[in-house]
C-alpha cells in the first residue's frame, strides 16, 4: 500500500526515519488523468508528463489513460481505476468533450465529480464545450463565438501555419510543444470564458473549457 500523498508545502522535503536512521523522501503528489479520446488528449497530456518527469518526477506523478468513453461512463471508469490502484491519487481529472451528448449526462458528470470529492481525493470535470480544440485555439486567440467543433480545425491550421507548424490534425503528437509558448495566454482566455459562463451549466457554456485548471496547477512544473 502506498503512502498518502503529502501536502504541496511538504513536497520534496526529507524526513528522518527514526527506526532506520535514514533519510526518506516524502511521496510525490499523484494525479490520475482519464480522457474521452484515445489519441489527441492522451498524447497532449503524455507530453506534459514527459516534460515534468524530466525535472520534477519526485514532486508530481501523472498517470494517463485514454478510455474511448464519455461523460458518466468515463467518470465510472476513472473512479474504478482510482479505487483499484494501490496509489492514493490526490487529483482525478476527467477530460471530456460535450459534443452531442445529452445535456443531462454532461452536467451530471460535473455534479458527480463535486459530490465524489473527499479530503483524500479531489475529482475534476475538465469538460470542453464543444471540444478540446477550443482549448488549443485559446492559445492563439480569444474566442467567444459559439462555433461547431468542425470549425476549429481550419482555424487551428491557419494559426499553426502562421507560426510554421503546418496543418492541425487530431493525432499530432507535438501539440503540447507547439502550444507551450502560448500557455499563459490560453489560461487567461479560458478564465475569461469561465467568467462569462458563471452560473451556467457545462452544457450551456458554449464556448467554454475547464482544461485550464489542470494546466494552471501544473504550470510551475512546466518551466
Amino acid at each position: 500500500m502506498s503512502l498518502k500523498p503529502p501536502k504541496k508545502s511538504d513536497v520534496g522535503k526529507r524526513w528522518m526515519n527514526p527506526r532506520q536512521s535514514k533519510e526518506i523522501l516524502i511521496q510525490p503528489e499523484y494525479h490520475l488523468i482519464v480522457t474521452e479520446g484515445t489519441d489527441t488528449e492522451p498524447q497532449y497530456f503524455e507530453s506534459i508528463k514527459t516534460r515534468i518527469n524530466s525535472k520534477y518526477h519526485e514532486k508530481i506523478c501523472l498517470e494517463i489513460y485514454g478510455e474511448g468513453d464519455n461523460t458518466l461512463s468515463l467518470l465510472k471508469k476513472a473512479q474504478k481505476r482510482a479505487l483499484d490502484s494501490s496509489t492514493i491519487f490526490k487529483h482525478v481529472w476527467i477530460v471530456y468533450d460535450t459534443d452531442d451528448f445529452p445535456p443531462d449526462h454532461i452536467n451530471r458528470t460535473a455534479e458527480k465529480c463535486l459530490s465524489m470529492t473527499s479530503e483524500e481525493t479531489e475529482y475534476h470535470a475538465l469538460w470542453s464545450n464543444q471540444c478540446i480544440e477550443l482549448w488549443f485555439m485559446l492559445h492563439f486567440n480569444y474566442i467567444d463565438a459559439d462555433l461547431h467543433r468542425s470549425e476549429y480545425f481550419p482555424k487551428l491550421t491557419e494559426w499553426m501555419s502562421n507560426i510554421g507548424c503546418g496543418k492541425y490534425e487530431k493525432n499530432r503528437k507535438d501539440m503540447f510543444d507547439i502550444l507551450m509558448p502560448y500557455l499563459d495566454n490560453a489560461i487567461n482566455n479560458a478564465k475569461k470564458l469561465n467568467d462569462i459562463n458563471k452560473d451556467k451549466t457545462p452544457a450551456n457554456s458554449s464556448p467554454g473549457t475547464q482544461v485550464y485548471k489542470l494546466l494552471e496547477l501544473l504550470r510551475p512544473y512546466l518551466y
